[in-house]
């Protein structure tokens, strides 16, 4: 039996439910997906309830199952992170999971079929949770938000879900997307309307954005590590809006930016953490300039160890009830992030 796939040291009771539904199942074999993660109706039919074990981890940590929930993505790390609100109005860290499987590499997403999943600020409301999804259970980020429709992005469907199997969404293990929805589908229920989704390529520390000083995206990551900074001083919900292109994280502005595109409103007593984000820009500009080279996304270190020692077939079977296979399983073996001189 493999170890527990989360961070916590006890395997989730609800593989015994799983292996309820598994008993229909389809061998797991070779299947192409197509360019969106959509998932459509299924015979499986996954709770999504929480759990008692789940329950008592949440009153352990000192918060409350209707706490209101944020969530934060770090693909380079492949970590998803579940904040919860504490009654002060600040975020406070719940649990980290590690991701199964990502593809792509580090930047955005621009168009459909690039198998890119996305980076960028989302809120996810009750009509983008899908409990019938086809891995597992599932919700929809909301690509392309209105920044990346103004700028002409393309693509749809793009998702946190189970399965570990990814073209171009952030794949979990079915436990773990089981813990995930039932959490923030409890918070909309007890009052949240929407949650955000701060997804990133890396934890943007000064550190990590030297290491990647050079690359194309750099200009689009010191815009998001903006609205990081923001999270990181204030541990509450950023408020986003767009303008001059690019997102706008905290500003008082006198009215909302009508155009994406277009120059931003007056903001009195602006609140913007511009100087934050430039904070290691002398670290960034002295660095040596470092190309990466990318295989095909990213599974996180603790999965790849169990891949390389189960197989992939074996792995399948332990994570997920559904009938898609491991994505690319020889690519998730491979360091995706090897530098190059």
């Amino acid at each position: 039996m493999l170890q527990d796939m989360t961070m916590s040291s006890d395997r989730p009771s609800i593989l015994k439910t799983m292996r309820r539904f598994a008993t229909g199942a389809a061998a797991a074999g070779a299947l192409a997906l197509a360019a969106s993660c959509s998932g459509g109706l299924d015979a499986l039919d996954p709770s999504t309830d929480i759990t008692p074990k789940l329950a008592r981890e949440i009153k352990s940590r000192g918060f409350r199952q209707e706490d209101a929930v944020l969530v934060r993505i770090f693909k380079e790390e492949s970590e998803l992170e579940v904040w919860k609100r504490k009654p002060s109005g600040e975020f406070a860290l719940f649990k980290t999971y590690p991701i199964c499987r990502w593809s792509g590499k580090l930047g955005p997403k621009k168009k459909i079929g690039d198998r890119q999943a996305p980076e960028g600020f989302y809120q996810v409301n009750m009509s983008r949770l899908n409990p019938k999804s086809q891995y597992y259970l599932s919700f929809n980020l909301g690509y392309p938000n209105r920044l990346e429709s103004a700028l002409g992005y393309t693509g749809e469907a793009l998702m946190v879900h189970g399965a570990c199997s990814s073209s171009g969404c952030y794949a979990m293990t079915d436990p773990q997307v089981a813990e995930l929805y039932a959490m923030v589908l409890k918070a909309m229920k007890s009052g949240q309307r929407s949650f955000q989704v701060q997804a990133y390529p890396f934890r943007m520390t000064a550190a990590n954005m030297a290491r990647h000083a050079g690359d194309p995206n750099m200009g689009f990551w010191r815009n998001l590590k903006q609205g990081y900074d923001a999270f990181q001083r204030t541990r509450r919900e950023v408020a986003v809006s767009v303008c001059e292109r690019r997102y706008q994280f905290n500003r008082s502005f006198t009215e909302e930016p009508g155009d994406p595109l277009g120059a931003c409103p007056v903001a009195p007593g602006d609140t913007n953490l511009t100087a934050d984000a430039s904070t290691s820009e002398e670290t960034v500009l002295e660095s040596r300039m470092t190309a990466h080279a990318y295989v095909d996304g990213g599974m996180h270190p603790s999965f790849r160890a169990q891949l390389k020692r189960y197989g992939a077939k074996r792995f399948a079977a332990q994570v997920s009830t559904t009938k898609y296979p491991i994505s690319r399983p020889d690519a998730a073996l491979a360091d995706p992030f090897k530098p190059t001189e």
